[in-house]
């Protein structure tokens, strides 16, 4: 699967989205630098230029991922389950736009520590934002804590699955309305 780049893109903007494609493909470890560097169209020193070592290019993907949705953003006064239902919904849009980065990212998070640590930090923002939601329904902030930690890992666990397989994206309402009530 051979990636277009945009030629009139900066060259550090290409080299990223070379990194991005040949690292989908081939994975972090079997992807030389020089290989990087012919899909950008750049002198492979270029690439050291603007990242000195290869797990360089990994931490400026990471920071490609889409910011988090904020709770409070998408919170509907007075209707957690409308809330709920707007947040998965950006967060789908979001995850959407950046499919292919993701799964390479979650893929080299076993070996790569600056990748595991942005993606845990990515967690914990993603259970804030449900909490955020949650928040507007009132009820005990313990419960509420609790609620927004399951939901989060559920969020958490559907978008693990649509990594591996290519089937539609399973509905949440049961386990948002389910959440909901229970507040």
């Amino acid at each position: 699967m051979d990636h277009e780049l945009d030629p009139d893109a900066p060259a550090r903007d290409r080299i990223l989205d070379a990194a991005e494609g040949l690292f989908a493909e081939h994975g972090f470890d079997a992807t030389p630098t020089s290989r990087i560097a012919e899909r950008a169209g750049v002198p492979k020193g270029l690439v050291h230029y603007y990242f000195r070592r290869k797990p360089d290019l990994l931490e400026a993907l990471v920071e490609r991922l889409p910011h988090p949705v904020r709770g409070a953003d998408v919170a509907v006064a007075g209707d957690v389950l409308a809330g709920l239902r707007a947040l998965v919904t950006a967060l789908d849009r979001a995850l959407d736009a950046s499919s292919v980065l993701s799964h390479l990212l979650w893929r080299e998070a076993d070996t790569h520590p600056v990748v595991r640590d942005a993606l845990l930090r990515r967690s914990g923002e993603l259970e804030d934002a449900v909490h955020e939601v949650l928040h507007t329904g009132g009820g005990a902030p313990d419960r509420i804590r609790g609620a927004a930690r399951l939901l989060a890992a559920a969020i958490g666990h559907r978008y693990a699955l649509d990594r591996h397989g290519d089937d539609a994206r399973t509905d949440m309402e049961a386990e948002l309305s389910f959440v909901a009530a229970g507040l």
